[in-house]
């Protein structure tokens, strides 16, 4: 009967998840940012950011977009997104009683990490995929030393 009470569980995470997760059902902040580093549900464009040895990769998710209109630039180590998307077609005289679709313009600015080379920075549209590849400085590239 008392042994229980010294016996400690495995893992306290799962309870702490499960206990911010009815918080946040029970307080309405369900679709807030889980994290510091999360956005809103509906924020555009969807960005994914990975890494090589290389290169900095970012893909942003911004289908139906014009790729003229679409601005890519790099600022004391920011990266930012910019553009403008058309408002959907609608047939005429129809009133709509809702949106979902995102219209209007939209700006994105990422933090890239401090060995990145903004100046070689290249990017391209297809498919509905911005893929921009920021290139790391040769100083921060692994290199083999040979022995003498």
């Amino acid at each position: 009967m008392y042994s229980s009470l010294w016996t400690l569980p495995s893992s306290f995470f799962p309870d702490f998840d499960r206990l911010h997760r009815e918080f946040d059902e029970h307080f309405g902040a369900v679709g807030a940012p889980s994290s510091i580093r999360s956005t809103a549900p509906g924020t555009f464009p969807a960005i994914n950011v990975g890494n090589t040895p290389t290169s900095v990769e970012i893909y942003a998710f911004a289908p139906g977009l014009d790729a003229a209109k679409l601005d890519v630039t790099v600022d004391r180590g920011v990266l930012s997104i910019s553009g403008e998307r058309a408002a959907a077609a609608q047939a005429e005289g129809a009133r709509s009683y809702s949106r979902e679709r995102f219209s209007g313009s939209f700006r994105r600015a990422i933090s890239l990490p401090d060995d990145a080379d903004a100046s070689q920075v290249q990017a391209s549209y297809r498919d509905g995929i911005l893929r921009i590849s920021v290139a790391r400085k040769a100083s921060a590239q692994p290199r083999r030393i040979t022995i003498q």
